[in-house]
């Protein structure tokens, strides 16, 4: 690579069959981009945990995304990947999209503004994993410990049930993919796709072809019917995530979809009846885009029929180790479940997470990189935006954690457990244990931390009811409460 330039996107450029012209070099700079030519993958993986993102290449299948996603999520989970395709290769641009590819261009654009507003986008947010899940992966499991996540499960399960259109909104990274997942798999249509596309990855002339369709000839180089996201999404729930970078006239046509249930193919003649579940998801204040001019005022309320909000994760600290601990039993390939030591507990609990979720599982794989052992301490976590006075500075959520340390120690050797020491999470019944466990934890730092139970409830967020219910629970299990 070459020596970085803070203020350029540090990307490889892998193109087979054509190679970087030096005018078209010189376009991408002008655009915010400092770019490295490879020749061979073997190339690439060797400078890819420098660069930000991986600029590839694809003609007619995706065989060399697949290894590339695969190489990068154990060399450089850092790294993003941009495809650029032909613009008529929509059944390729489906595939990369469900394989997890957040970024596409088409090849053929060497458009500045298109390559600088790409530029900022990587730059402005939190890398996410280069071997990303594919939109049509089932979930494996959803962590929601703390109660403020536990009511947004609630409710969200509520709304599952109902033929209803939900809006997410929150953080990048806070997890609004996984809460959709949620909503599909806990209503009626959980037997039927799930489909998703980010409106933000794609060029706006992919988009519309993409949702929709078209039909053979309705333009140069359609040779054949393709079916839009929604006609695959028939029976089960379409995805729109990013929808406030939706252009205005594709709005247009996607509220005519929304209010009439059907929709027509580009080219196409003839109607056809939609029986598809509609989940959006935004991190920006699209009340600023309408009044903005940059988002329709109508599609807002036709999406937001039910608005479920996500907090940042540094807001909801009960969520963060059971969701560092999913992602090393996820990562995992020895049998010995991974262990987070209670000092590096403590700095995941410190750190603010700007990133959300997806920062906290960059961390944790560089860490496996770095462990010479399936336990994490604080040597292992390199975190992205870490400050010397955090250490000093101790959140709640941090004093929580030391209290609860000491509970534990009050209590008989018989029923010690080590905090999240060796809980992993290989199945929805390991899922459930850590919950039972975080939730353990966390009802007994606060009985050590509070002078009383009802105030030891107000700080759990429940009701003195609810924590008596859940002592007994307790006492029912084993666990001795005469130290609390």
């Amino acid at each position: 690579m070459k020596p970085q330039d803070p203020t350029l996107c540090q990307a490889i450029w892998l193109d087979p069959a054509a190679a970087l012209q030096s005018v078209e070099q010189s376009q991408l700079a002008a655009a915010g981009w400092s770019v490295s030519t490879v020749h061979t993958l073997d190339e690439l993986f060797e400078q890819a945990p420098l660069a930000q993102a991986v600029v590839l290449r694809l003609r007619f299948d995706d065989a060399i995304l697949r290894s590339v996603q695969e190489q990068l999520a154990t060399v450089a989970p850092q790294c993003l990947v941009v495809c650029r395709l032909d613009a008529e290769a929509l059944d390729l641009a489906v595939r990369v999209t469900q394989l997890g590819v957040t970024h596409v261009v088409s090849a053929q654009d060497w458009n500045t503004s298109t390559w600088r507003q790409l530029a900022q986008r990587i730059q402005n947010k939190p890398a996410s994993v280069g071997a990303a899940k594919p939109h049509a992966a089932p979930v494996r499991s959803a962590v929601f410990v703390d109660p403020s996540s536990q009511k947004l499960l609630a409710l969200a399960q509520r709304v599952a049930q109902a033929e209803v259109t939900a809006l997410l909104v929150g953080p990048t990274g806070a997890g609004k993919e996984v809460l959709a997942r949620v909503l599909h798999e806990a209503s009626p249509r959980a037997r039927g796709p799930f489909v998703g596309l980010n409106c933000a990855a794609m060029p706006e002339q992919l988009i519309e072809d993409l949702l929709f369709g078209h039909d053979k000839g309705a333009f140069t180089g359609a040779h054949r019917d393709h079916k839009g996201l929604f006609e695959q999404a028939q029976g089960g729930t379409i995805f729109l995530d990013e929808i406030g970078e939706m252009p205005l006239h594709l709005q247009a046509k996607l509220l005519r979809v929304l209010q009439e249930r059907e929709l027509t193919r580009l080219g196409g003649q003839g109607t056809m009846a939609l029986d598809v579940r509609v989940v959006a998801a935004t991190n920006k204040d699209l009340r600023r885009a309408i009044a903005d001019k940059e988002f329709r005022e109508d599609l807002y309320y036709r999406l937001a029929t039910f608005q479920l909000r996500l907090l940042p994760l540094a807001e909801r600290p009960g969520d963060i180790v059971p969701l560092a601990l999913q992602c090393l039993s996820e990562h995992s390939k020895t049998p010995t479940p991974w262990q987070i030591s209670p000092e590096a507990q403590a700095q995941l609990l410190q750190y603010p997470w700007p990133g959300n979720v997806r920062e906290l599982h960059n961390v944790m794989r560089r860490a496996m990189v770095l462990a010479t052992q399936p336990l994490i301490t604080p040597d292992q976590l390199m975190f992205d935006e870490w400050h010397s006075d955090m250490v000093d500075a101790q959140p709640q959520a941090a004093q929580v954690l030391m209290a609860s340390q000491q509970a534990m120690l009050a209590l008989p050797d018989n029923h010690r457990e080590p905090i999240f020491g060796t809980t992993a999470f290989p199945s929805s019944a390991g899922l459930s244990n850590a919950v039972k466990t975080s939730e353990q934890h966390m009802i007994l730092a606060a009985l050590a931390a509070t002078r009383s139970r009802n105030e030891a409830a107000e700080r759990l967020g429940i009701s003195p009811r609810t924590l008596r219910y859940k002592l007994a629970q307790l006492r029912e299990r084993g666990v001795s409460l005469a130290a609390c």
